[in-house]
């Protein structure tokens, strides 16, 4: 099995909602489940199908965040020396060269990415364009609406 890359950060999430998973969604529909059979009929009942459809769901996530943790290699952004480099955990300061609009993105693991948040993930092409390169280069990222190019103004470790 390989292993996934993610921050500290994004496995103390996972860790976080796995717990909560465990002791209060899991109860808590356990306990739906239990009022829905005490109503009768079970062949007919819309709270019981919804219950068990949602035990479903929580069991099923709990196997996927167990399944992550146990395959992932977390990396701290503050302890990686990378000479300068973009890689994994790097927060990079990017200015598109058509426009002059400054951005500032972390490369981060898939089940952390948000883009509102400034979290790109790894596999993104934007990344892939910036994995390798240091301050000062210019990486071009195909995007939908055609090749864009990026000059690399900073490069930080946090």
């Amino acid at each position: 099995m390989s292993t996934i890359p993610i921050t500290k950060r994004g496995a103390e999430k996972l860790k976080e909602e796995l717990h909560r998973l465990k002791t209060v969604d899991r109860p808590g529909v356990i306990q739906a489940i239990a009022e829905a059979r005490a109503q009768g009929d079970l062949s007919e009942n819309a709270e019981y199908d919804a219950a068990k459809d949602r035990q479903g769901f929580i069991e099923g996530r709990i196997q996927e965040i167990e399944g992550k943790l146990s395959a992932a290699q977390i990396i701290d952004p503050a302890s990686v020396d990378a000479g300068g480099r973009v890689v994994f955990g790097t927060t990079v300061e990017l200015e598109d060269e058509s426009s002059g609009e400054a951005v500032k993105y972390q490369i981060v693991g898939e089940d952390e990415a948000d883009l509102k948040l400034g979290l790109i993930n790894i596999s993104s092409p934007i990344a892939r364009a910036l994995i390798g390169k240091e301050e000062g280069d210019v990486a071009e990222v195909q995007a939908p609406g055609g090749v864009r190019r990026y000059e690399i103004v900073g490069v930080s470790y946090i």
